[in-house]
């Protein structure tokens, strides 16, 4: 409507300037009339002055209406620029507004003091420009409180901002949103961190229980090794230091139900990591359990050494050298051998294992022995069996061979004739059944092996 009536004023005023010159016409026409001394000079005059008069009137009426419009455009070019400010400035800030927001609202998961310590410090910094956004909020407010002031003092009504959508209410409305939602997120932050303050308690608290007792059961399993493979003294010495070893361990006892305590706070809290500590409640309760298990086993097998050398008649000595072999191979110190360890260890013990066919069917029947259900491995009960059981046979070998050494007169081989005449019938037949030929070169015909027999009657060799 304005621009409209620009248009029109501007209309008028060319029109004016169009007729001026006629009105000027008019006049100069009556002038002449009067010099002429026309007979109705009268009535010309009067409505030349008639048309002089009204022709003034709406040339001072042309210049009042362009006065009007003149300072209706300047108010009209003054609205227009608040509004274009306002489109400006309101876009971004409410772009920030919602930004904000998000932020405030945000849900965090955090695990550690350090984490939420930056989470404060980002909403410090955050606060600190507050200060700011209010000063852009009410500059903004401002610009359109001016554009309704100005069209009250003029008697208009405030037309809508073609340059943007966006209204002051909704800024208003979202600005006292962030506005109510900053203390609630101090209170948030502020919880948040005496809850991992609390947790960092119990992180500090768990570890230096945890960096006592796990060193400690450390230390034990070492010194545990060092009694399995190093045996000083006799069994029964070395069996009251696993007892003793045993009760330290018993009585050791409430400082893993301390821990577990402990433990049981950081699980509540659900704290999954611990920088203080290389412990966890895991690895100390497979630690402290393995350490059981191991100390009942080790006392096991030294009350059954004990009772090895008693019934056997193994010497100490002999139980000695092969625990030190067994531990020579036993390189990962997982107390078992692998078959090639194991075969190893049987020939460092003087076991005659030849590295033929032959040999090898001679170790696997070993292995068949020692490791029955075919695991692969070899543990030290097996091997002590196994010599133990080795050692007893070997004297009823040499004793056996040397029976037949003296039925033989002390020759390599014996004969038919001589089992007839000095065993019993049955017995005779049965051994010479199962000896073989004699196939020394000093033997005579019909002559058998007699140490070849003895060593397969004792499952050193095959019938």
């Amino acid at each position: 409507m304005f621009y409209s009536n620009m248009y029109m004023r501007e209309s008028s005023e060319s029109d004016l300037s169009a007729n001026q010159d006629r009105v000027e016409q008019i006049a100069a026409i009556a002038q002449e009339l009067n010099v002429l001394g026309y007979e109705q000079i009268t009535s010309v005059n009067e409505r030349c002055q008639k048309l002089c008069n009204e022709w003034d009137e709406l040339g001072e009426l042309t210049q009042k209406r362009r006065l009007v419009l003149t300072e209706a455009e300047k108010i009209v070019e003054l609205i227009d620029s608040l509004f274009l400010e306002y489109a400006k400035k309101a876009a971004p800030y409410l772009n920030w507004l919602d930004g904000a927001r998000e932020d405030l609202v945000d849900m965090f998961f955090i695990h550690t003091l350090d984490e939420i310590c930056g989470l404060i410090e980002a909403h410090n910094q955050f606060k600190a420009t507050l200060g700011e956004a209010d000063t852009e909020y009410k500059n903004i407010i401002r610009l359109v409180e001016n554009a309704q002031q100005t069209c009250q003092d003029n008697n208009l009504d405030l037309p809508p901002n073609p340059y943007t959508n966006i209204q002051p209410e909704e800024i208003t409305t979202k600005w006292n949103e962030v506005q109510a939602l900053v203390p609630q997120r101090d209170q948030d932050l502020q919880a948040e961190y005496a809850k991992q303050q609390q947790n960092e308690r119990f992180r500090i608290q768990f570890a230096q229980k945890a960096n006592i007792v796990g060193p400690w059961i450390e230390r034990q399993h070492e010194q545990l090794q060092q009694l399995t493979f190093q045996v000083v003294g006799t069994l029964e010495q070395h069996q009251k230091k696993l007892e003793t070893m045993e009760t330290n361990v018993a009585q050791y006892r409430p400082h893993i139900d301390e821990l577990e305590k402990y433990n049981q706070q950081i699980q509540e809290c659900m704290i999954f990591e611990n920088r203080h500590t290389p412990y966890t409640m895991e690895v100390i309760r497979v630690a402290w359990e393995q350490l059981h298990t191991q100390l009942t086993r080790q006392i096991a097998e030294i009350k059954n050494q004990i009772y090895t050398l008693e019934k056997k008649g193994i010497s100490e000595e002999q139980m000695n050298e092969f625990r030190a072999a067994f531990a020579h191979f036993d390189k990962s110190r997982s107390r078992r051998l692998d078959p090639k360890e194991f075969r190893s260890c049987l020939i460092a013990c003087g076991y005659n294992i030849r590295e033929d066919r032959q040999g090898d069917a001679d170790f696997q029947r070993i292995m068949a022995n020692v490791d029955p259900t075919h695991t692969g491995f070899v543990t030290f009960e097996s091997f002590l069996d196994f010599m133990t059981r080795e050692c007893s046979e070997e004297d009823s070998v040499d004793q056996l061979t040397l029976a037949f050494k003296t039925l033989s007169a002390d020759k390599p081989y014996i004969t038919a004739e001589v089992l007839k005449r000095e065993l019993p019938a049955d017995q005779a037949e049965w051994c010479i059944q199962r000896m073989k030929p004699y196939s020394g070169a000093d033997g005579v015909p019909g002559a058998y092996d007699y140490k070849t027999f003895s060593s397969a009657l004792y499952g050193e060799s095959d019938l």
